[in-house]
C-alpha cells in the first residue's frame, strides 16, 4: 500500500515517546533497579494478602461460634457474611484470571502456566505493548479492553457489599477500591481510572497493581464481615441457663505472686451475695469438693479469688458457688479451672540476626510472658549501646558503637515491684565490606557500550539484610596501551571526563582496571574494596 500523509494520533506520538524513554533508560542502565523495586513491592503484597486471608478466616470462625449460641438471631447476619465471602472470592478470582492473562500475553506462555508463576521467573518484565492492548483495547479511553471490565466489576462489587449492611448503622463505611479519581497524567491532564493504571504500564507494574487490588478486596471483605459480626448484640440474647464463670486476670503467674480471678454467675442478679467454696477440684455430679476447702467472700454476685502461686507448673482448682433462687431455695453451680505458674523469663529476639552492627539500626523484639509491653523495661550494657522503643508491640531499636560484646537486660513490673526477667549477650561487629560493581559485573567480559553507560562504580551490600547505603569516595581507572600503564584517579563514584575519554579509546579485547576503590560506610569507616578487571567485548 502507498504511504499516507495522515498526522500522528496522540497515541502514536505517545508510543514514539515511550520507545525513546525506554531506550534512554536502557542506556542509563537504571531499568534493572526499577524492576527489582517492583519485585520487592509485589512480594510484600503477596505476603500481606496471605496474612489478610488468615485474619478474615478468624472472623468467619467467630460467626460460626455465634451461630451455635443463638441461631435464630445470628442466621441473617451469618448468611450475609457468606454472601460477602462468595462475592469477594469471585472478585479475587476475576483479578487473578486477569493477572494470568496479561502475564501470558506478554510472556508468550499459556494462561494456565501463568496462574501460579513467580514474577521473578518471568523474563523481560518491562514489556508493555501486549499488556496495553489487553487492558486498553483500540479505544482512546480504555473502554475497549479488560480495564473497563475490571472497573465495572469493582464498582458492582462495592455496591453489592455495602447492600449487605444496615445503612443506618454504617453510613460512613468506606470500602476503598476507588475508581473515580481524580487522576492526572505526568502533564497534569485528567485521566480516567483505566488509562491511569494500565496505559503503557510495564508487565511487572501491572502485576503489582492487580495484587494491590486483591489486597483492597480482602480489606473490604474484612470490613463488611466484621461490621456484620458487631451488629449481633449480646444484649439481645435470651439466656435460658445459668452457669458459674471464672474470669482470671491472668492464667500465667510468676513464683511468689498471687493468682487472681473473678468468680461469678453469668446473667444473674448482682444484688445477691453468693457463697463460694474452693478446693483442688470438684465432682460436678455429687458437688463434693476435693482437698482443703477455702471460703471466698461474695459481693454483688462476684467473688474475688486469690491463690498462692506455689511451685512452677499447672495448678487446678474447683468449687461451687451457691445463690438464692427467686423461690427462696438455694442452688449451687460447680466450676473447675486451672492456671499456670512459671519462673521469671524473658524473650529477646533480634529481628534481623544474632549480632548487632555498628552504624545501623538493629531492630529487636522483646517480650515477657504474662506481662504487657508497658510493664517491660529493657536496658543495654557494653558495646556503647543504646536501646529505644520503636512503633509496634514489643519492638525496640538498638544502636552500638564499639566492637566486642553487649548485654540486653530485661525487667518487668509485676504488681508493685520490678523483677529481673532475664538477659542475652550479643556480639557487636562492624558492617561488612560492600562489593564494588561496574556495569552490574565484577569481572569478565563487558561490552564497551555497557561500560560507558555504567557511568561509574556502584557499591552493593551483597548478602547483608540491613538497609545500608555505602558511598564510593574515590577510585583509579587504568589501561595498558603500547606496553605503558596509564592510570587516572577521581573522587566520588562517577567516571571523570578524562576517564570517559580513556574508555572511548579502548578497543575490543583490551583490559580495563579499576583499582584502589574506596567506600565510606554509615559507621564512619572507610573501606578499600579492592580491584575490578574487565575485558572489553
Amino acid at each position: 500500500m502507498g504511504a499516507t500523509n495522515c498526522p500522528e494520533t496522540p497515541r502514536q506520538r505517545m508510543i514514539s515517546m515511550m520507545y525513546l524513554v525506554l531506550t534512554a533508560l536502557l542506556a542509563l542502565n537504571v531499568s534493572k533497579e526499577i524492576l527489582d523495586s517492583f519485585l520487592i513491592v509485589n512480594e510484600s503484597l503477596v505476603t500481606t494478602n496471605e496474612n489478610f486471608t488468615k485474619k478474615i478466616e478468624l472472623t468467619y470462625s467467630q460467626f460460626d461460634k455465634q451461630l451455635k449460641i443463638n441461631e435464630a438471631k445470628v442466621r441473617p447476619f451469618f448468611e450475609n457474611a457468606q454472601k460477602a465471602r462468595k462475592m469477594a472470592k469471585d472478585m479475587i478470582g476475576f483479578i487473578e484470571q486477569t493477572r494470568a492473562e496479561v502475564i501470558a500475553a506478554e510472556s508468550k506462555k499459556t494462561v494456565e502456566e501463568c496462574k501460579d508463576i513467580n514474577l521473578r521467573e518471568i523474563g523481560q518484565r518491562d514489556r508493555y505493548v501486549e499488556g496495553t492492548r489487553y487492558f486498553i483495547g483500540n479505544s482512546e479511553s480504555g473502554a475497549g479492553g479488560r480495564a473497563a471490565d475490571l472497573k465495572k466489576k469493582i464498582e458492582d462489587f462495592k455496591v453489592n457489599m455495602l447492600n449487605l449492611l444496615d445503612k443506618k448503622k454504617h453510613t460512613k463505611m468506606d470500602l476503598g477500591l476507588d475508581t473515580k479519581g481524580p487522576y492526572k497524567n505526568a502533564s497534569g491532564k485528567a485521566q480516567n481510572w483505566e488509562m491511569h493504571n494500565f496505559y503503557y504500564t510495564i508487565l511487572v507494574a501491572n502485576v503489582v497493581i492487580l495484587n494491590k487490588l486483591i489486597a483492597e478486596v480482602k480489606n473490604a471483605e474484612f470490613d463488611v464481615v466484621n461490621a456484620l459480626l458487631t451488629d449481633i448484640s449480646g444484649d439481645d440474647f435470651k439466656f435460658d441457663e445459668v452457669g458459674a464463670k471464672v474470669v482470671a486476670k491472668s492464667n500465667y503467674v510468676l513464683t511468689g505472686e498471687n493468682f487472681e480471678a473473678d468468680i461469678f454467675v453469668a446473667a444473674y442478679d448482682t444484688k445477691q451475695n453468693p457463697v463460694i467454696e474452693v478446693g483442688s477440684g470438684i465432682d460436678s455430679n455429687t458437688m463434693v469438693i476435693s482437698g482443703a476447702t477455702t471460703k471466698v467472700d461474695g459481693y454483688r454476685g462476684v467473688g474475688k479469688l486469690k491463690l498462692s502461686a506455689g511451685a512452677a507448673g499447672v495448678k487446678q482448682f474447683g468449687g461451687k458457688i451457691t445463690i438464692t433462687a427467686a423461690d427462696g431455695t438455694s442452688k449451687s453451680y460447680p466450676f473447675n479451672s486451672e492456671y499456670v505458674v512459671g519462673t521469671p523469663s524473658a524473650t529477646i529476639s533480634p529481628t534481623m540476626m544474632n549480632v548487632f552492627y555498628i552504624g545501623v539500626d538493629n531492630p529487636v523484639s522483646i517480650s515477657v510472658p504474662g506481662a504487657s509491653n508497658e510493664q517491660v523495661t529493657p536496658t543495654i550494657t557494653g558495646g556503647g549501646g543504646t536501646i529505644t522503643k520503636s512503633p509496634g508491640n514489643g519492638l525496640y531499636n538498638v544502636k552500638v558503637s564499639t566492637q566486642g560484646e553487649c548485654t540486653v537486660n530485661v525487667s518487668a513490673k509485676m504488681g508493685a515491684t520490678s523483677k529481673n526477667m532475664g538477659m542475652m549477650k550479643f556480639r557487636v561487629k562492624r558492617i561488612p565490606d560492600p562489593v564494588a560493581y561496574v556495569g552490574g559485573v565484577r569481572g569478565g567480559v563487558i561490552p564497551k557500550a555497557n561500560l560507558l553507560a555504567a557511568g561509574g562504580v556502584i557499591p552493593k551490600m551483597d548478602g547483608f539484610d540491613f538497609n545500608v547505603y555505602p558511598t564510593i569516595i574515590g577510585f583509579t581507572l587504568a589501561i595498558v596501551k603500547g606496553g605503558d600503564y596509564f592510570p587516572e584517579t577521581t573522587t566520588g563514584p562517577r567516571f571523570s571526563a578524562k576517564m570517559i575519554q580513556m574508555l572511548n579509546g579502548v578497543s575490543k579485547g583490551q583490559k580495563v582496571f579499576f583499582e584502589d576503590i574506596k567506600a565510606k560506610l554509615p559507621d564512619g569507616t572507610t573501606r578499600n574494596l579492592g580491584a575490578i578487571t574487565l575485558k572489553v567485548g
